[in-house]
C-alpha cells in the first residue's frame, strides 16, 4: 500500500492535507512542497497490552534525583559577543547566529577562531565556500590556523562522520540551509531539511558536549529562513541587524537559555573585519547637530546595558487630504498614537503635516521609555524650536497624555551623566525614588503639556 503524502509550504512551513496552487496561509504561490509520510510503527500486542517497556526507553525521576551542575562557560575572544551571549558561550549548547547575507556573521564566527584555536579543537564546515576560499578571508582577518581545521562540505552525513573523527570542542557550520539529509527528497533549504540538520545537530551538542554555532540566513520578511522552526530546537538565537551602507553592527540576543535577552553587542565593519565598538551610545551621538530643531535624545535599555540614542522627526505642512507618514526604527502604529496625542492633549495641529521619523544609527527603538523624546522631536520640529543640546528626555507617553513611570531610571541617569548631558526630562511618577546625580539637572513634569512648555 502507498505511503500517504503529506504537503507542506517551504515558506511558512505549515502542513496541509493536499497540494494547493497557493499556500491558504502565507499567500504565496508555488511553495506547496510534497513529501512521503513516514510509516507509522505498529505497537507489540503483547508487550502493549501487558505494559512491558521497551528496552532503552527513559524513565521518569523525580525532581529531587536530578542532579545539577554549573554550566562551562568560555570566552570566545570577543567581549561584545560574551556579553549577548551572557558571559560567554556554553559547553554543549547550540547558538544560532541569523541575519541577512554580507552583514557579517562568516566574518564574526571566523573572527572569534582566532582566539578559540588557543584552547581548543574547532572545526568550521562551509558549504558556500572552499577551503581555499576561507583560508584567503582567514589571512585577511589575521585569524591564525594552529588548532583550526576547515570542511567544504553539505552532506550531514559526511559532516557528522567528520566530527566523530576530529572530535573538535566548537563546530561552526556555515550555513544551516546549504546541508542536506540523504534519506530526505527535499531539497536542501527546505522546511524539512532544516529541521531535520538542525535536530541532528542539536544531538551532537548534547550527546558529546560540543559547541555548536549554526549561522542561519535571513529571507525577504526578516525572518530566519525555513522559517523561523529553528528558534524552538536552539539554545540562544543571535541577530546581526544593521544596514549595508552603513559601519556599525547590532548583535541582538532575541533568546537565551543561558542569560538575559534583547542584550546588543555592537561592532564596525572595517576592511580588517570586524571590530568592537565598547561605548555604543557615544557611537550613536557622533555627529549630532547643534541647536536644530526635530531632534531629541533619549535612553533606552538594551538588556542590562543603557543605551543613548538620537530621534529625529520633521513635520512639513502637505496640501493632501491625507498627510503622509514615514518612520524609519520607530514603530509606526507608535508612532501614528504619539502623533495623535501631540494633536489632542499637546495643542499641536500636526494632523495636517506630513511626519517623517528616524532613529540614527540604525538602532530600532521598541521601548515605551522612547516616546517622550519622539514627542520633543515632533513638537521641536512643529514649532521650529531646537531642543537644548545638553537635556535627554525619558518617558512613557499615554493616550490621555500623561508620562508613566519607567523601569531602571537610576541607572539611565547614570550613563546620561556619564555621556556628559546636565538635564534630563523624566515623569513625576517615579522620579521622587531616585536620587539626583551631581552636575545633572531633573526636570519633572506629569504630562506633555508641562513637557512642552518647559522645553519649548
Amino acid at each position: 500500500m502507498k505511503a500517504k503524502a503529506v504537503y507542506f509550504c517551504t515558506q511558512c512551513g505549515n502542513e496541509f492535507p493536499k497540494w494547493y496552487g497557493q499556500c491558504p496561509m502565507c499567500k504565496e504561490w508555488n511553495t506547496i512542497s510534497e513529501q512521503p509520510a513516514e510509516p507509522k510503527k505498529k505497537q507489540g500486542g503483547a508487550a502493549a497490552s501487558a505494559g512491558a517497556r521497551r528496552p532503552g526507553i527513559s524513565r521518569p525521576k523525580s525532581i529531587a534525583e536530578v542532579e545539577t551542575t554549573h554550566e562551562l562557560r568560555f570566552e570566545t575572544g570577543m567581549s561584545e559577543l560574551d556579553r549577548v551571549l551572557g558571559g560567554g558561550a556554553v559547553k554543549g549548547s547550540l547558538v544560532l547566529v541569523g541575519g541577512a547575507p554580507g552583514i557579517g556573521k562568516s566574518t564574526l564566527m571566523l573572527q572569534i577562531c582566532d582566539n578559540l584555536c588557543r584552547f581548543a579543537k574547532v572545526l568550521y564546515v562551509s558549504g558556500e565556500e572552499s577551503e581555499r576560499q576561507i583560508k584567503l578571508r582567514a589571512e585577511r582577518l589575521s585569524v591564525r590556523g594552529e588548532g583550526l581545521y576547515l570542511l567544504s562540505e553539505t552532506n550531514l552525513e559526511d559532516v557528522i562522520e567528520s566530527v566523530n573523527e576530529l572530535q573538535p570542542d566548537i563546530l561552526i557550520v556555515d550555513s544551516i540551509q546549504t546541508l542536506y539529509n540523504g534519506d530526505l527528497t527535499t531539497a536542501p533549504g527546505s522546511v524539512g531539511q532544516v529541521k531535520d540538520c538542525t535536530m541532528a545537530l542539536m544531538q551532537l551538542a548534547k550527546g558529546q558536549g560540543i559547541t555548536v554555532f549554526v549561522i542561519g540566513h535571513v529571507n525577504k520578511e526578516g525572518s530566519i529562513a525555513g522559517p523561523k522552526v529553528l528558534e524552538h530546537m536552539v539554545d540562544c538565537v543571535l541577530y546581526f541587524e544593521g544596514e549595508q551602507n552603513l559601519a556599525y553592527r547590532i548583535l541582538r540576543a532575541a533568546k537565551n537559555r543561558f542569560g538575559a535577552t534583547n542584550e546588543i553587542g555592537v561592532f564596525e565593519m572595517a576592511d580588517t573585519g570586524l571590530s568592537e565598538v565598547p561605548n555604543p551610545s557615544e557611537m550613536l551621538l557622533s555627529g549630532r547637530p547643534e541647536d536644530t530643531p526635530g531632534t531629541c535624545v533619549t535612553c533606552v535599555m538594551e538588556g542590562v546595558r543603557p543605551v543613548l540614542a538620537e530621534v529625529q522627526a520633521l513635520l512639513t505642512p502637505t496640501s493632501f487630504n491625507v498627510p503622509r507618514r514615514t518612520s524609519n526604527g520607530f514603530d509606526f502604529n507608535r508612532a501614528n498614537m504619539l502623533l495623535a496625542v501631540l494633536e489632542k492633549r499637546g495643542g499641536l495641529l500636526v494632523n495636517s503635516c506630513d511626519a517623517y521619523i528616524n532613529v540614527i544609527g540604525g538602532l530600532s527603538l521598541d521601548e515605551p521609555a522612547a516616546d517622550l523624546a519622539m514627542v520633543m522631536a515632533l513638537a521641536s520640529s512643529f514649532r521650529d524650536k531646537p531642543v537644548p543640546n545638553d537635556l535627554v528626555a525619558i518617558g512613557e507617553v499615554g493616550l490621555t497624555g500623561e508620562l508613566r513611570a519607567v523601569n531602571g531610571l537610576g541607572q539611565r541617569l547614570s550613563e546620561v551623566r556619564r555621556i556628559g548631558f546636565t538635564k534630563c526630562l523624566i515623569p513625576a511618577r517615579n522620579s521622587g525614588k531616585v536620587a539626583e546625580p551631581e552636575g545633572m539637572q531633573l526636570i519633572r513634569v506629569r504630562n506633555i503639556r508641562e513637557a512642552l512648555a518647559a522645553i519649548l
